[in-house]
């Protein structure tokens, strides 16, 4: 059996596997446990009650968090005309067309997402074995295919985040960095739970939202007790 390091002994000793903590309780233990040497992320699994096997039981979208994800995220956006001007008044690093899609063919992807006004997908479209892999096809069901641009460039830059269930029915995300309030860490989860809640499928059935747990970066997950959050995310 392998030897457990003595961060992972320290986990083991202070999260009760088998309890439901408070959000509150469960961000100071998160809080206690981040000791890597880096602003670790605080992320979510969220266990939904679908069957992903089935394509109209899937779960997928974007939102916006309310304190953002403290991170800083760099915008391409494939658009022309006055979307252009528009989409670089909003805050995008990079704006073009055929221009950016070669650059991004030579390997240039210093962005972490990508926006596109639909006339833009027959140049964006060439790109899918590039962009695919990494995540960063424009979809609009994420809102990155899109007639106002600059609407997307801003929900981007204000801590948009996109899930999208695995496998398993489980999404996984990220509410905020470890030194961000308490209350900022629950509100952002209650806002990724309620955004979760409208986008559940017609056809799932039974308990939807399972179980919530959060972690950080280099943490183990704590469940959070989900009676403890606002009467909206329920």
């Amino acid at each position: 059996m392998a030897k457990l390091t003595k961060r992972m002994r320290v986990i083991r000793e202070k999260v009760d596997a088998t309890k439901l903590y408070d959000i509150n309780e469960a961000v100071s233990l998160l809080k206690e446990l981040a000791t890597a040497k880096f602003v670790e992320s605080v992320d979510v699994a969220v266990n939904l009650g679908i069957d992903a096997r089935k394509s109209d039981q899937n779960v997928r979208g974007a939102t916006v968090l309310p304190h953002g994800t403290g991170r800083s995220v760099r915008v391409a956006v494939f658009t022309q005309g006055a979307n252009a001007e528009a989409a670089k008044a909003a805050g995008a690093e990079l704006v073009g067309m055929e221009d950016l899609a070669e650059q991004i063919k030579k390997g240039e992807m210093n962005f972490d997402v990508v926006i596109a006004s639909p006339d833009a997908m027959r140049v964006v479209g060439q790109l899918g074995q590039v962009l695919g892999p990494r995540g960063l096809m424009p979809n609009p069901k994420v809102g990155t295919v899109t007639p106002n641009v600059a609407e997307a460039v801003k929900n981007a830059k204000a801590g948009q985040v996109r899930y999208r269930n695995d496998k398993n029915g489980i999404i996984h995300t990220t509410i905020g960095k470890v030194d961000f309030d308490t209350d900022k860490l629950k509100e952002n989860l209650e806002a990724l739970l309620v955004a979760l809640k409208r986008a559940k499928p017609a056809q799932a059935k039974g308990v939807y939202i399972k179980k919530v747990s959060i972690s950080t970066t280099m943490g183990a997950g704590v469940a959070v007790d989900q009676s403890g959050l606002s009467a909206v995310a329920n």
